[in-house]
């Protein structure tokens, strides 16, 4: 598959996936004014109390995130973020907000199950629905930080405020359902481990350790020997985040289709995390 034809499929994987959170935010969360997770759900909060575009706050909230990200992490990344971030918004706008139906635990779970459609597209293809995920892949490259808890926090501030300013508790804890179910199908679809192991036996040692040198992460090399086939081969094991993940195995599969990949969560790291 050539790299154009590689990008145009990555695009509209993303474009699709804009679809699908565009209509369970419009369809589903935003008539039952229940929250999503992360930059969207803050976009929805400040438009429930103001009354202002949720779909435009949710594109000015994400700005400051793109030029931050694009100083600091890979382009490609931040473009398949911003055009994520850029179709929701326009579809946004040309479905009309609707109620979908009328039990707001239905709404929730419905709601939750397209954004996490739609985000794991996103993530599958390369990039990310914008937010707390930029700010997400930024700290990981820098710093072994506790990220999970802390995106968990503040997706709980969120919600309490939902609870106190809409005086209205049984809002957020559906809010609470549609956030859990958006992670379940990101589960299914990609993954939403902060940090993954990915063991690779491949007989292309040397291209392929150069490309994975080219992330700050560190890789161990160890001499292999296939048990049936006999073949000597090299195991290259390196520790990665999710937001690496998708670039880690593209490039793998250009420099060697053959490669045998095996990726594990992983519980924690102890020692040196990422090359200075």
């Amino acid at each position: 598959m050539t790299k154009g034809l590689r990008t145009a499929q990555d695009c509209a994987a993303i474009v699709v996936g804009a679809a699908s959170i565009a209509f369970g935010f419009n369809a589903f969360l935003i008539p039952h004014q229940l929250l999503s997770g992360g930059v969207s759900g803050i976009s929805m909060l400040v438009g429930y109390l103001t009354q202002s575009n949720i779909a435009l706050l949710y594109f000015a909230l994400n700005l400051p995130l793109f030029i931050w990200g694009w100083v600091k992490i890979g382009k490609r990344f931040v473009t398949l973020s911003f055009l994520s971030v850029a179709a929701t918004v326009f579809v946004m706008q040309w479905i009309p907000e609707a109620r979908f139906n009328q039990d707001p635990t239905i709404a929730s779970v419905f709601g939750g199950v397209l954004v996490g459609l739609g985000t794991g597209l996103s993530f599958r293809a390369g990039g990310s629905t914008g937010g707390f995920d930029i700010i997400g892949s930024i700290l990981l490259r820098k710093y072994d930080f506790p990220l999970g808890g802390v995106l968990f926090a503040l997706n709980g501030v969120v919600i309490l405020a939902l609870g106190l300013t809409e005086r209205d508790w049984d809002l957020a804890l559906y809010s609470m359902i549609s956030i859990f179910v958006t992670g379940k199908v990101i589960d299914v679809i990609h993954t939403r481990h902060v940090k993954i192991t990915a063991f690779i036996v491949s007989a292309r040692k040397d291209e392929l350790l150069r490309r994975l040198l080219e992330y700050p992460r560190g890789v161990t090399v160890v001499k292999s020997q296939g048990g049936f086939s006999q073949t000597e081969n090299h195991l290259l094991m390196t520790v990665t985040t999710r937001y690496e993940l998708q670039p880690l195995l593209r490039i793998v599969k250009e420099v060697d289709p053959n490669a045998f990949v095996n990726m594990v969560e992983t519980v924690g790291v102890m020692g040196l995390f990422r090359r200075e």
